[in-house]
C-alpha cells in the first residue's frame, strides 16, 4: 500500500500501482469536486438569471466580496488553518465554491441578456451554447490531464513549487495590470499563463494526492481533510481553465 514511501521527491519515476483504498480516496476527491461544480453552476444560473439577485450580487459592494473573497479565504487559511479539522476544511471548501459560483454568474448574465462585457482583452459576448462549449472543452482537457497525472511514472513533484510560485506571480501581475497598467497585451499573456499553469497543476496535484494517500492511509481525520483540500485544488484549476477558454470563445464570437 505504501508504494511511495521509498521514492524521493527528486526521483525521475514513480511506482503507479494502486489499491482499493487509493481508488476510494480519489473517488472521494472527485465526488467533492463534482458536487462543487454542480453547486457553482446552480449559483451562477441563479445570479445570472434572477434579476433581483443579479442586481445585488453583481453590484458594489457585494461584487468585490465575490471577486476577492476566495483569495482572502485561501491566503488566510495558509496562516490560520495550520492543522485543519474536517469541519474546517469543509467550511473553507464550500465557502470558496459558493463565492466562485456566484462570481461565475456574470457569464450567465451576459448570455441571458445578450450583453457585452468590456475587459482588458476586448469586448466579450457569448451565448449559453458558448458556455456549454467551454465546459465540454475544459472537462475533456481536465479529464486527460488528471488521468495522465494518475497513471504516469514520471515524477511530477519537482515542478510543484514552480507551479505554485508561478500562480502567485501571475495573480500579483494580474492585479497590477488591472489597477495600474491596464495593458490588453499583458492581460492576454496572463490568461495563457494561467491556462498553462492550471493544466500543470491538474496533473501534478493528481499525482500528489496519490503520494499523500500513501502517507495518511488509515488516518480517517487526515484523509477527510485531504479529500477537501484535493478537491479544492482541482476545482480551482478547473474553474480557471474554464474561464480562460470561455474568454477565448467569447472574444471569437
Amino acid at each position: 500500500m505504501n508504494q511511495f514511501n521509498r521514492t524521493a521527491t527528486g526521483a525521475r519515476t514513480l511506482d503507479t500501482s494502486v489499491d482499493a483504498g487509493l481508488r476510494s480516496f480519489m473517488l472521494g476527491v472527485y465526488n467533492k469536486m463534482g458536487l462543487g461544480l454542480v453547486l457553482s453552476a446552480a449559483l451562477a444560473y441563479i445570479v445570472g438569471t434572477v434579476a433581483p439577485v443579479s442586481a445585488v450580487v453583481l453590484s458594489a459592494p457585494i461584487i468585490y466580496i465575490v471577486q476577492f473573497g476566495p483569495l482572502v479565504l485561501l491566503f488566510g487559511s495558509m496562516f490560520f488553518m495550520r492543522n485543519p479539522s474536517p469541519i474546517g476544511a469543509a467550511v473553507l471548501y464550500w465557502s470558496v465554491v459558493s463565492l466562485i459560483g456566484a462570481g461565475l454568474g456574470v457569464w450567465v448574465f451576459i448570455a441571458a441578456n445578450a450583453a457585452t462585457a468590456t475587459t482588458l482583452t476586448g469586448d466579450i459576448s457569448m451565448t449559453f451554447g458558448t458556455i456549454a462549449q467551454a465546459f465540454v472543452i475544459t472537462s475533456a482537457a481536465f479529464f486527460g490531464l488528471s488521468i495522465w497525472g494518475y497513471t504516469t511514472k514520471t515524477n511530477l513533484q519537482p515542478i510543484g513549487s514552480f507551479l505554485i510560485m508561478g500562480v502567485i506571480g501571475v495573480v500579483a501581475i494580474s492585479l497590477i495590470n488591472i489597477f495600474f497598467v491596464e495593458s490588453s497585451g499583458l492581460q492576454w499573456l496572463i490568461q495563457f499563463a494561467i491556462l498553462g499553469l492550471m493544466a500543470g497543476i491538474v496533473a501534478w496535484q493528481t499525482q500528489n494526492l496519490k503520494l499523500m494517500y500513501s502517507q495518511i492511509a488509515g488516518d480517517e481525520r487526515s484523509m477527510a481533510v485531504m479529500t477537501y483540500y484535493g478537491a479544492l485544488n482541482l476545482y480551482i484549476a478547473f474553474v480557471n481553465m474554464f474561464q480562460v477558454i470561455l474568454m477565448l470563445l467569447g472574444n471569437r464570437d
